[in-house]
């Protein structure tokens, strides 16, 4: 069997308990580095994600000849994960899906502020379409970003597409982490700020 969990924004205490449990019983562990630190154990056969995926796949492939395979995507394997891919390249493959907190979905909760109003995009390794970045009033639109589309390069987009300079925008990475980075900024602000690389920024239209 193939299991893909989301391990949410990283830290083990956001992860499901059948995540958890499916992660400390593998035979096999796929995973960012990042997340092989944080979960493998030392009788664990693991794979770091950091090359080819198609690689990956073969790998993957092999171990299933004769062991279960978990593989852990951060956030939850409905957001942008590696899902798709597994599913398209395993098209014959029995798989089993564990969902995750999406580091989206924290960064809202770690702010107090609902999502169900707001427009979810991704800057990472992508770029949202024209029209999706619009200024209008009352929008809430949350980012996932990349080393490129920086806080600063978002802000500076969204600056671009006609968001007033004085609109709130909020930084957050590192999410669950003891060193969690969270600051409320304005785009002007926001434009001119290092880092908030591979994290989430939300960003808040006047109301009227």
């Amino acid at each position: 069997m193939l299991y893909v969990v989301g391990i949410g924004p990283g830290n083990p205490d956001y992860v499901v308990p059948r995540g958890l449990q499916l992660i400390k019983e593998a035979p096999v562990l796929v995973g960012s580095e990042r997340a092989l630190a944080d979960f493998a154990q030392p009788h664990q056969i693991t794979y770091a994600i950091k090359g080819s995926l198609s690689d990956l796949v073969h790998w993957i492939k092999e171990q299933l000849g004769e062991h279960d395979v978990v593989v852990l995507v951060s956030g939850d394997t409905g957001y942008y994960s590696l899902l798709p891919y597994l599913k398209k390249t395993l098209p014959d493959q029995p798989m089993e899906v564990i969902p995750g907190i999406s580091a989206m979905i924290f960064a809202f909760a770690r702010i107090q502020e609902v999502w169900q109003d707001a427009d979810l995009l991704s800057f990472h390794g992508r770029v949202p379409p024209e029209e999706a970045l619009r200024y209008e009033p009352h929008r809430k639109l949350g980012f996932l970003t990349d080393k490129v589309h920086n806080g600063a390069a978002i802000a500076q987009i969204l600056h671009d597409h006609g968001w007033p300079s004085d609109c709130r925008i909020v930084g957050c990475e590192r999410l669950s982490y003891e060193d969690e980075h969270i600051e409320e900024l304005t785009i002007q602000s926001m434009s001119q700020t290092t880092g908030f690389e591979h994290a989430v920024i939300i960003a808040f239209a006047h109301k009227n």
